[in-house]
């Protein structure tokens, strides 16, 4: 039988134009086959409604919307594929009135009408989801029976979490059944899984373990399709792929991008890969830079914006950030702000305008010295002193950031800011200065992982990728001098940020026990690190939440960023 993986990016919320999406991949798909279309194509988790849909799933204008998408579906496979059927993710409303009344789903879509043929069991409510809020869990296994090409085909259907049910392969696993182990009676011929699994460093690794474990126990093949695109905060990889019974990957679709292919089940490549491949240190960044760049085009494009602005100041992660914001949008949609005081250093300055030039992007430079002077004159009677300390170097930023966000306003463009997930941990941030932005690109990024993504940017391994994504081939990007040069915020004369924190080799990961295993100080002290250290930034890491708490929303890359999957209380002990 042929399968097709259609591997697409949805707007959430956007029910028939993800239809249309979806019905032009199934075209696309029969078109590239020259006549023999695929018996079955099989779309990703609510492929009907981009994951996740949130709150919309309450609205009744929008579970309307879905039987008009479903019907448009069916209407488009009779009139131009009735040899092809299109498994799609949507919602089932439970028969009561009982909360939650939906189910997670998948729906089969044919020429002479739809149908729901396989229900979720494993409701993952942990991190950024929450679909315990919204669904209800299926209590037996789903098998499709399927005739295609005058054969009968019993088709085991899981959706998402329900193939993560291997202890040794993940963190945590969910409480509930183990869907696979309930197919193995069923003697299914495939496994199909529809996905929308957020990108994370490895995460592409472990799907292709879990599916072989899953084909080995099944003794049948695994298709797994997945969500690809930006919705919001998080990133989805795509990376969608076909397991053989025997561990091996028979078809692999591109990561970061749209795709649709066909595996034949009765003519399966022979181009595989055995066993799971784990990438290198340099497709590891590869493959975080190009999640970034992807998040960046889909949340600008998905919210209107043509344009981005961003503040440059010669430092590392502006640096970065402009890069990113290159790839994404294009150097010629993205303009940079240089706002220099009299603490900033001609080489910061220099540094800027070079980058900008090397990429492409416009810049404007406004001084602030002007507008210090006279914040300090209007500050002075009410403090009964001219404002000094952390007090005068917050209103540096503050300043800039009321710059950025007034040309942003004016001319319609997308605020990025640029913090890095160290500075946002510890506080090492201003409230309404360097923190305003529509987006925080970095804000998932340790400043240790900055900078081995710029290192990576100017290597001879990234060549290919920067020629990929329309960024200069030949020459360095960020620069030596960018790369070399001690981080520092130049808010006064000759600060580094040493002066305030740890060498960032000491600080992220402790940082990265405080937030991913969510340490406590004295374990962080029994594990061997400098109680000194330990108590001063925890001590930091705890009154910074308030911060937290009102910043853009962070690009999520890792296993636990801030935003809707951080939730610790700003009053608390």
């Amino acid at each position: 039988m042929r399968i097709a993986l259609a591997q697409t990016n949805p707007l959430v919320g956007d029910l028939s134009g993800n239809a249309k999406r979806l019905l032009e991949a199934c075209l696309k798909i029969s078109q590239q086959a020259q006549g023999t279309s695929p018996a079955l194509v099989v779309s990703p988790e609510l492929s009907l409604w981009g994951y996740p849909p949130r709150d919309l799933l309450l609205s009744p204008e929008h579970l309307q919307q879905q039987s008009e998408a479903l019907n448009q579906l069916q209407q488009g496979l009779s009139h131009a594929l009735p040899q092809t059927a299109l498994l799609v993710g949507v919602v089932e409303p439970a028969p009561d009135q009982q909360h939650p009344r939906l189910f997670n789903a998948a729906a089969l879509v044919e020429a002479n009408g739809w149908r729901i043929v396989a229900r979720k069991q494993l409701l993952p409510t942990y991190d950024v989801f929450d679909e315990s809020r919204y669904f209800r869990p299926a209590n037996q296994p789903s098998v499709l029976s399927f005739q295609a090409e005058g054969q009968h085909w019993r088709l085991g259907i899981t959706i998402c979490e329900d193939l993560w049910v291997e202890d040794a392969l993940q963190t945590q696993r969910l409480v509930g059944p183990d869907p696979i182990a309930n197919l193995i009676p069923e003697q299914v011929d495939m496994l199909l899984n529809l996905s929308a699994s957020p990108f994370g460093r490895t995460k592409a690794s472990i799907r292709h373990q879990l599916a072989a474990r899953a084909a080995k126990r099944l003794h049948c093949p695994v298709i797994y399709v997945n969500q690809v695109g930006g919705n919001d905060e998080l990133v989805f990889d795509g990376g969608s792929f076909v397991m053989a019974a025997t561990g091996e990957v028979e078809l692999q679709l591109p990561a970061c991008r749209e795709a649709i292919d066909c595996w034949d089940s009765s003519n399966p490549s022979s181009e595989t890969t055995t066993g799971t491949t784990y990438p290198s240190e340099s497709a590891d960044l590869e493959q975080l830079f190009k999640a970034l760049v992807l998040g960046v085009h889909d949340y600008a494009d998905k919210c209107g914006f043509q344009r981005a602005l961003l503040g440059l100041s010669g430092g590392i992660d502006s640096a970065l950030v402009a890069v990113i914001a290159a790839a994404a949008l294009g150097s010629d949609r993205v303009q940079a702000m240089l706002m220099p005081s009299p603490w900033s250093s001609d080489g910061s300055i220099d540094d800027a305008e070079a980058l900008a030039n090397r990429l492409g992007a416009s810049t404007k430079t406004v001084p602030i010295q002007g507008l210090m002077q006279g914040f300090e004159a209007s500050l002075t009677p009410a403090l009964d002193q001219a404002p000094s300390g952390i007090t005068a170097e917050n209103l540096q930023s503050r300043i800039r950031g009321t710059l950025l966000m007034a040309v942003a306003n004016q001319q319609g463009q997308l605020l990025l800011a640029t913090g890095n997930k160290s500075e946002l941990a510890v506080g090492y941030c201003t409230l309404y200065g360097d923190m305003n932005g529509g987006l925080a690109v970095i804000g998932d990024l340790y400043k240790s992982t900055v900078f081995s993504l710029c290192r990576w940017l100017d290597s001879p391994d990234a060549m290919g990728c920067r020629k990929e994504l329309g960024l200069p081939e030949h020459s360095d990007l960020i620069g030596p001098e960018i790369l070399n040069k001690p981080p520092s915020a130049e808010l006064r004369p000759d600060q580094q940020d040493s002066d305030s924190l740890p060498d960032y080799a000491t600080l992220d990961p402790l940082l990265n026990d405080l937030i991913e295993k969510h340490s406590s100080g004295a374990q962080l002290i029994a594990a061997g690190h400098d109680p000194a250290d330990v108590k001063r930034i925890e001590k930091l890491f705890r009154r910074a939440e308030f911060k937290r708490r009102q910043a853009p929303p962070v690009l999520k890359v890792s296993r636990q960023a801030f935003g809707t999957g951080w939730r610790l209380p700003i009053a608390a002990r």
